[in-house]
């Protein structure tokens, strides 16, 4: 089963273009989304939630291609940005008033907890709240109406670090229901290596994989060495390539061929999501 569904999408802006992406987000687990700026994470956020429509393509969000007109879909789908969509001049108790007769499925004891748990005021004024409150608010809101899906476009990117780990063993455990997705879209690549099930990673408006995580950082690898190991062959194993006066480190997206190369002649070792995105955007070779 599939929660969110893409097809050929492409959506084009005067300097920038989503170009023909197809993939899916699985049901019942936690996919990262993660790229550098400007690499199409939002056009895709704002796509899958209905904000904008594609030039070409479908995106299917829980089962329909209008999910931003689609009652019975926006009851199921909860959103949580860095953005804020609420009224600022109203209190966080006359806003949860306006939003929960919208869903059916709205738990005021739930929401009046999350509260709590957030040190969040209900009588403190939206616009009195940091970019960090807004956030854990906007979080109370998705998760007091039981949203089978969460769309996450750069939650913890305004959160203190204690509260970040809070948040994301909060997802681990909303997760083990089985029928909840979450897609997370943030630059914090090192939230997604605690909880992520697959990643995503997009650059220049294309798909590069979408794959399980660990699958993912099993078959990249890092490979560091002297510059004499490098020459037109040796180049184009990689992905990107930082060079220095002492050596190079580089990306590979092939493990066992970068061993074979270079066998015990460099130093090769598990990269972190973030080395995927520099070197990826840093260049060395295209991906088809």
């Amino acid at each position: 089963m599939n929660a969110i569904e893409l097809r050929n999408v492409t959506k084009g802006y005067p300097l920038f273009k989503v170009d023909n992406i197809s993939t899916d987000v699985k049901q019942g687990f936690i996919t990262g989304l993660i790229g550098p700026n400007g690499a199409g994470k939002s056009t895709l956020i704002r796509m899958i939630t209905g904000l904008i429509h594609p030039d070409q393509g479908t995106v299917r969000t829980l089962g329909s291609e209008n999910p931003s007109g689609d009652v019975a879909v926006k009851q199921r789908l909860g959103i949580v940005s860095d953005e804020c969509y609420y009224y600022e001049h109203l209190t966080i108790r006359e806003m949860s008033r306006l939003i929960a007769p919208f869903y059916s499925r709205w738990d005021h004891a739930l929401f009046k907890s999350y509260l709590e748990q957030f040190e969040l005021s209900p009588k403190k004024k939206i616009q009195d709240l940091s970019k960090g409150m807004k956030i854990k608010f906007s979080l109370a809101v998705a998760l007091s109406h039981d949203a089978d899906l969460l769309v996450m476009d750069e939650p913890t990117s305004g959160l203190d670090p204690i509260f970040r780990r809070e948040l994301l063993d909060l997802l681990a455990d909303v997760i083990q229901d089985e029928t909840k997705s979450i897609i997370f879209s943030t630059h914090i690549t090192t939230d997604l290596e605690r909880i992520a099930d697959y990643i995503a990673f997009v650059n220049q408006g294309k798909l590069i994989f979408n794959e399980a995580k660990d699958d993912v950082l099993e078959r990249y690898t890092i490979v560091k060495g002297d510059m004499d190991l490098l020459d037109a062959d040796t180049r184009r194993q990689f992905v990107g390539i930082r060079e220095t006066s002492i050596g190079f480190e580089a990306l590979s997206d092939n493990k066992v061929e970068a061993q074979r190369m270079f066998g015990s002649e460099a130093l090769l070792h598990r990269p972190a999501l973030e080395d995927l995105i520099y070197f990826t955007a840093k260049g060395g070779r295209q991906h088809a």
